[in-house]
């Protein structure tokens, strides 16, 4: 496969730019892979595909407030920086991306807040756009932390609003967030509400929770035509032996076992035993999947609706199949579905 094959129409008035009013009332596109037949839901439905002890697995992994505006010393000038990683919670190490990162040299000092209350220095060039930033803090690190996150924005991506609104601080999380570590959402799970959780409890499908801290390169561009040749950003995974233990059983017993959004899928794909089943890990994945790939866990797939050229859009088309996945957004195109971070859902069966 090649990258010209992820191509579709697309306009960016396809786009959410806001969510559903409620989380559940998304429209909801369901794939059949087995008869190639589309359905047009609402998102609530979902639970009419599932029954008891079949497994949902959901990315617990919650997004801290990583975009931070400053000023350079001296001259002023606006900086903004978007926080990637913490290195070294003692020395208050971050990796970080600068724009414009022209103006961005070793030494530089940069200032946050109206009373400059915090200082970072720029100690390292790591890439043409990243940089690693030394916080000049003296408080402890429960204050540092504060701090940070006091100036820190929701990191909502740019494509899908420029200004980030009141609503972006609960919407864009999901209900379950409980590991801080994100940059990004993982967007097929900000479509469940508390309400819809409940019913699943109640109608006995059950919930396991992985985590992948989503970094900003789940959404780097692609550029070469040959996918063999693209290589991921690293992110950290963590799957528990209950999570584990809850989706093998599952697996043992033929039940349904629903990765939730490509974040899901990728980390599970991760650690997979040679006989199919999902090993507990602690660690970091880069892993890339596209067509043709085989799958090991998971049998059925929920997500957004992704970009052209994006690897998510690779990983979901590798699921559903290729030609069956291509024609579905084809169609959610011509059905007024809305794309994005804050887009309707696909269900894969």
């Amino acid at each position: 496969m090649k990258l010209s094959q992820y191509n579709y129409h697309f306009s960016p008035d396809m786009l959410a730019k806001y969510p559903a009013e409620n989380r559940d009332e998304s429209r909801l596109m369901v794939i059949h892979r087995d008869t190639g037949e589309i359905e047009h839901r609402i998102f609530k439905d979902v639970l009419d595909y599932f029954d008891e002890d079949d497994v949902f697995i959901f990315n617990d992994t919650k997004v801290f407030p990583a975009r931070l505006y400053g000023n350079k010393e001296k001259t002023g000038a606006e900086i903004e920086i978007f926080l990637l990683r913490e290195l070294n919670r003692d020395l208050r190490l971050w990796d970080v991306l600068v724009d414009p990162a022209r103006k961005i040299r070793i030494g530089n000092k940069l200032y946050f807040g109206d009373d400059d209350l915090l200082v970072a220095e720029v100690i390292d060039n790591t890439t043409s756009r990243g940089r690693t930033l030394r916080f000049l803090f003296d408080g402890s690190y429960d204050e540092f932390k504060a701090a940070l996150y006091k100036m820190g924005e929701t990191p909502l991506p740019k494509w899908v609003r420029s200004k980030v609104e009141p609503i972006d601080d609960e919407r864009y999380q999901t209900i379950f967030a409980r590991h801080e570590g994100a940059v990004a959402a993982p967007t097929a799970g900000l479509h469940f509400s508390k309400h819809l959780m409940k019913r699943m409890e109640i109608k006995g499908v059950k919930q396991a929770f992985i985590t992948l801290h989503v970094g900003l390169g789940n959404f780097r561009t692609v550029d070469v035509e040959d996918l063999t040749k693209h290589k991921m950003d690293s992110e950290q995974i963590f799957i528990t032996p209950e999570a584990a233990d809850m989706v093998n059983e599952a697996k043992d017993a033929n039940r349904r076992v629903c990765a939730v959004g490509t974040t899901v899928m990728r980390t599970i794909e991760s650690s997979v035993t040679t006989g199919g089943h999902l090993k507990p890990y602690e660690g970091w994945t880069n892993k890339f999947i596209f067509y043709p790939y085989d799958f090991s866990v998971a049998n059925a797939m929920i997500s957004n609706f992704h970009l052209p050229y994006s690897t998510q859009l690779m990983m979901v088309a590798a699921f559903g199949g290729y030609d069956l996945v291509m024609e579905a957004y084809k169609v959610a195109g011509q059905e007024k579905y809305r794309f994005g971070t804050y887009g309707d859902a696909m269900l894969i069966l």
